[in-house]
């Protein structure tokens, strides 16, 4: 260590051997204004007591200061040397003084370096706003307050359409834009796309809400310029007090969740809600559902579909069902939401394909499975069906169910995978038509060969004028098309008397037959 007043020099000795090297060096250092510290574990040692001897044929004159440490194995020497006059008396005191300034100045250096750290941690790095470790600090220090939490809405489609770069410099104009338009609270980032402000005061619920209505005001319409392109901002909000119970940031998570799941700009979280309820059902559902996927629980059921006129069976749908712990069969509305969110979803998509064609691989039936608009998209599952047309007996009569009500927004990967199957003799049939925002446009560019006629429509047809007039309208359009056509939800023989009627080709429902396991020839 040397700086222009005191100059430090350092030596290490493990044994006497070391003392002459050591010795030759120190003889060519400054001899005046110096003082000498040996440390050691002993000083009864040789080493030290001929060390000390050397030492003071070189420096008659300097102060050798004994000193002790608990390394057995080492002694250390050092030689400080004072580049200032000094009073001989005093060099001692002055050499003190001068370590004790450095001391200072280096824990004033390390004190403004961990400052700087602590800073580092408590702070976003791409926004320089309060980070959520500061958030949670920051509550600790306040009685009585509500958290606000602010997502984007937009923000996954934006990095994806943009880039990571784009997406980086809307959250920085975004977390400048809160500062400048709520400036009486400090604005934190939180994860990915959230903020978060703070009010720091006993409010009640309907002043709360008062609050957030004007603050949904404010933060309205915010547009981020990026190379002469406007991005355009929204937010949800989710909110809660302290005075609810203690897991304030859980609280904020399910009502930011409610609200967007509501379609609405904010939501306040109550006890009176029971989300908490909700959120352990999901957990439930989660574990049954993985513990179907891993332990083989999951399976088609069975449901005939008969020719209208005749009442043969001509065809069966594969309906996924999933046995739980407790051998209790869970229909697909239940569990399928939950498989999507967990990602196995693709796997219960696979085991039912894979179990129908197994059923019907030397059947004379024809069988549908339904799939999602997310299986087509797959290129994963899309190569797994090829695959199975490829090397199956059963690739002519199978028929891949598309749901109507899911938005298409890329019709090329559709029509492909339309276009390649039928290559291998699957046909197609568009599910649950007359929902959702059904129209005629959509049925032709799919090139369909059946159409499902959605079972909210059939099951009232014989006491609503209005669904009997969409049926028709249904029917007489898919014959025009050389489509054929199939009720579900022929729940009575009135329906089924009027299913027949009206020339729909095909029925399936309660009536005609429940799902079951198996798969018989006849009814």
């Amino acid at each position: 260590m040397n700086s222009n007043i005191l100059e430090v020099n350092n030596f290490t000795l493990t044994s006497s051997r070391d003392i002459p090297s050591a010795i030759q060096k120190l003889e060519n250092l400054k001899k005046e204004n110096t003082l000498i510290h040996v440390v050691s574990f002993m000083h009864n040692t040789v080493l030290v007591q001929t060390l000390k001897s050397e030492l003071i044929k070189i420096f008659p004159n300097i102060k050798i200061v004994l000193l002790t440490h608990n390394d057995k194995h080492s002694t250390c020497l050092t030689l400080y040397s004072l580049n200032k006059k000094a009073d001989p008396k005093s060099v001692h005191d002055e050499i003190i003084k001068e370590l004790y300034l450095q001391g200072a100045k280096k824990e004033f250096v390390i004190k403004e370096y961990r400052n700087k750290l602590f800073s580092r941690y408590f702070t976003d790095h791409l926004t320089n706003l309060p980070n959520t470790y500061r958030l949670r600090n920051d509550l600790d220090e306040y009685k009585h307050f509500a958290l606000v939490v602010f997502n984007i809405d937009n923000f996954h489609t934006i990095n994806n359409f943009y880039g990571h770069i784009v997406g980086d410099y809307v959250i920085e104009k975004v977390g400048k834009h809160l500062q400048d338009i709520i400036s009486k609270h400090n604005i934190y980032k939180l994860a990915a796309d959230e903020f978060a402000l703070v009010i720091p005061q006993n409010i009640g619920f309907y002043e709360l809400k008062e609050y957030l209505e004007e603050l949904c005001k404010k933060i309205k319409n915010i547009v981020i310029e990026y190379q002469n392109i406007n991005i355009y901002i929204d937010f949800t909000l989710g909110s809660a007090t302290n005075r609810e119970n203690k897991n304030i940031f859980s609280n904020v998570s399910m009502a930011l969740k409610y609200a967007k799941d509501m379609g609405v700009k904010f939501w306040i979280y109550e006890d009176r809600m029971n989300f908490e309820n909700q959120y352990e059902r999901n957990l439930q559902l989660s574990a049954v559902v993985r513990y179907a996927v891993e332990n083989s629980k999951i399976f088609p059921y069975f449901q005939a579909i008969v020719d209208s006129k005749t009442s043969e069976i001509k065809k069966y749908e594969c309906l996924a069902r999933l046995m739980d712990q407790n051998e209790k069969i869970l229909s697909p509305a239940l569990f399928i939401p939950v498989a999507k969110k967990i990602k196995v979803y693709n796997i219960i998509t696979k085991t039912i394909i894979d179990k129908a064609f197994e059923t019907f691989e030397d059947s004379e039936f024809e069988f549908s499975v339904n799939l999602s608009i997310e299986d087509i998209m797959s290129s994963e599952m899309f190569n797994f069906i090829m695959q199975k047309l490829k090397h199956s007996k059963a690739s002519n009569r199978v028929i891949f169910e598309l749901l109507e009500s899911d938005a298409i927004e890329d019709f090329v990967k559709v029509e492909r995978f339309i276009s390649e199957v039928k290559r291998y003799g699957a046909k197609i049939a568009i599910d649950d038509f007359g929902s959702g925002y059904s129209n005629f446009k959509y049925l032709t560019k799919m090139s369909a060969d059946y159409i499902k006629i959605d079972g909210s429509l059939v099951q009232n047809i014989d006491v609503d004028k209005n669904a009997l007039f969409v049926v028709e309208t249904i029917v007489d359009f898919a014959r025009k098309l050389g489509i054929k056509t199939i009720a579900e939800y022929v729940h009575s023989s009135v329906i089924l008397g009027i299913v027949k009627d009206l020339g729909i080709d095909y029925s399936q429902g309660f009536y005609i037959d429940e799902p079951s396991v198996s798969i018989s020839k006849s009814i």
